[in-house]
């Protein structure tokens, strides 16, 4: 019965999808631009827009006058013809160049033309330039969707640069002498001539304590990443940034249960409908977790993806995600990778992320979209769930310590801490090291790599040290009146989802050129997440309780109650085999980590992890991607060293 029901349910989907979609234009890409006049400008737009290939390699659109040069490259989904960009209104005062997927823009579209608007194609980013006519900056919280576009005014010469309410999409900028150049990956703005390369050690500093770069950081001196939910306009040489979305929490404690799992599952199926709108076929990325799981209930006699590695459950997930899609009838492929396989596509990765990443799954997300790039252009994916509903084991933490904090003063706690730091990775240690300090003192994200004190001691210039703290408090002052649950999950959202979860889902999908869309983060799926109380979030030591209940509705057991494991990759055990420890060892002793560590102290950490003597498996691999990365951008001839195995990028189509 449960087969039959989802093939029913997905059949009524398709009907809805062929009728809602006849003629809309998709237009996922990446775009590029700057303004001013250069020498061969032509040639400089088209070889920006060229890097980018990877991101749309079905067509490539540009426009150009005497202030502006604009490129855009398309993955087609479907009206390959009117979704060509740009994209103009009426009288052509306005040009627009857009990457992303407006989810509401048939309801937008009949209340423009309601105004008076004429629209000269069905597809969903005529809206945008449209609604822009009518509603300025306004338009933008009006809109459901994911989005990083441009509208350059013809007559006044202003440029207007948007990104969504989460991020999900990219934007980079620079300002140059009074010039603006932009691009959806930051590979476009090095390939601009008057763009110098310059390598920023602030980033550095932040990137080995959170094991990404903090946005709107970059590591390349001068370029900026637009936050998420803001806007930005260019005039007169100036750039000038608002924020425009913040994702606040306002609990309403008069839910009972059973209120907010309906409200969860009713917005939630919906999400999934509408991001599964398409004219091509939608599959869907596939673990073991909850969140990707939930998602693939609505995929019956349709595809889904899953890699793991060959090293036993722990890091391999196949075996439960091929028991979940016999369940709901969906077809399954699957990639094991193997250790060299994913050792030489490291550099790979590390050069489409723009920066370094020392999120191991990175790589193994590449190689999922590999894998279902292979049959689809389109995925679905759980990220954003743990963030928008508290899925993190770590938001489990204030009331873990809520005892032992009450027992022992302050002073106590640190005075034991202190000791604590000392001993080796023994059972006990971290429940010591983290109980002692507050919330706002300890927890900077789902990673916290090297503190201040471990930085000073590894980096040969010790002026750029930072705590990482100091960054985090301007968030945790804007939320002083949430509960520590909240606060982290705030924090996360901010940061981690931004600087890790998203961007290497953006960049790890669009490397393959596939499309993947996030049905958690829905504006409508957060507008009922940010009213969960926190004892629905995170009940009875389970995270994302009430969102589970949900999913419990579409799921086995076994799967809507399995605890979070990540993407678990074996970093450890790698790095006690001599071939793969040999690797990185002669990266350590490389003249690129003698400029930047004192490479004794990072080699005694990699000889303690690799003779077991402490587990220092993350903070090597911190290291190691830094380097690997600063070789591919920042190499000898301080030009881009494209890793063997990616593709030169073409114009040919």
């Amino acid at each position: 019965m449960k087969v039959l029901h989802y093939c029913v349910k997905i059949l009524i989907v398709r009907v809805y999808n062929i009728r809602e979609n006849m003629g809309r234009g998709k237009n996922m890409c990446g775009l590029c631009g700057f303004t001013g006049e250069i020498i061969d400008r032509d040639k400089v737009i088209e070889n920006m827009t060229d890097v980018i290939t990877h991101r749309g390699p079905d067509s490539v659109g540009y426009y150009k006058d005497d202030r502006i040069s604009m490129g855009f490259r398309r993955l087609s989904i479907i009206d390959l013809e009117g979704g060509d960009q740009p994209i103009y209104n009426e009288d052509k005062s306005l040009v627009l160049m857009f990457n992303g997927e407006i989810y509401n823009h048939k309801e937008l579209r009949e209340e423009l033309k309601q105004n008076g608007h004429k629209f000269r194609t069905n597809a969903d980013s005529e809206v945008l330039i449209h609604g822009f006519e009518q509603w300025g900056e306004k338009l933008l919280n009006r809109l459901r969707g994911m989005f990083g576009f441009a509208i350059y005014n013809t007559k006044d010469g202003s440029l207007f640069i948007a990104r969504d309410f989460f991020g999900i999409k990219p934007m980079h900028y620079a300002v140059i002498d009074g010039e603006l150049i932009y691009g959806s990956e930051i590979k476009s703005i090095l390939e601009h001539p008057k763009y110098v390369k310059k390598f920023n050690y602030r980033a550095l500093d932040n990137y080995l304590s959170f094991q990404y770069v903090v946005p709107p950081e970059t590591f390349f001196e001068g370029i900026y990443c637009l936050l998420p939910g803001h806007y930005m306009w260019f005039r007169d040489g100036k750039v000038t940034t608002t924020r425009y979305f913040e994702a606040t929490f306002e609990p309403d404690y008069s839910l009972t249960e059973k209120e907010a799992v309906d409200k969860i599952e009713a917005v939630f199926e919906d999400s999934v409908n509408v991001h599964k709108i398409s004219d091509v076929e939608v599959g869907c990325f596939l673990s073991s977790g909850v969140d990707s799981s939930y998602v693939s209930t609505y995929f019956a006699d349709q595809k889904t993806f899953t890699v793991g590695f060959d090293f036993g459950e722990r890091y391999n997930e196949i075996s439960w995600a091929e028991g979940l899609s016999k369940e709901i009838g969906v077809e399954h492929h699957t990639h094991l990778i193997g250790s060299e396989e994913f050792w030489s596509a490291v550099p790979k990765v590390q050069y489409q992320m723009d920066q370094p990443l020392a999120d191991p799954s990175c790589i193994a997300l590449y190689f999922v979209s590999k894998l279902a790039s292979e049959y689809v252009k389109v995925v679905l994916s759980g990220e954003g769930a743990d963030e928008l509903f508290g899925g993190y084991t770590v938001y489990n933490e204030p009331h873990v310590f809520k005892v032992y904090q009450k027992i022992l003063p302050e002073k106590v706690r640190y005075a034991l801490a202190r000791k604590a730091k000392k001993w080796p990775h023994i059972k006990g240690r971290g429940y010591i090291l983290r109980g002692a300090r507050k919330t706002e003192d300890k927890f900077i994200g789902n990673a916290f790599m090297y503190d201040d004190e471990e930085k000073k001691k590894i980096l040969k210039d010790n002026s750029i040290v930072t705590r990482p703290q100091d960054l985090c408090r301007r968030y945790y002052d804007r939320v002083k009146h949430y509960d520590e649950e909240t606060k982290m999950q705030y924090l996360d959202i901010n940061l981690w989802m931004v600087g890790d979860i998203l961007l290497k889902a953006d960049r790890m999908s669009m490397a393959n050129s596939l499309e993947l869309r996030v049905p958690f983060l829905d504006r409508e799926v957060f507008k009922v997440a940010r009213t969960i109380p926190t004892k629905l979030r995170i009940a009875h030591g389970t995270t994302k309780y009430a969102m589970r209940m949900a999913a419990l509705r579409h799921l086995p057991k076994a799967t809507a109650q399995k605890p979070k494991l990540g993407f678990p990759v074996p970093t450890r055990v790698w790095l006690k085999d001599k071939k793969y420890y040999d690797r990185v060892r002669e990266m350590f002793t490389s003249p690129t980590a003698e400029k930047f560590f004192n490479t004794d102290l990072i080699v005694s950490y990699l000889d303690d992890h690799f003779n077991g003597k402490d587990d220092n498996s993350r903070k090597v691999w911190t290291i190691y991607v830094f380097l690997l990365w600063y070789d591919i951008y920042f190499g000898d001839d301080n030009k881009v060293n494209r890793p063997e195995g990616v593709a030169e990028p073409s114009n040919n189509l």
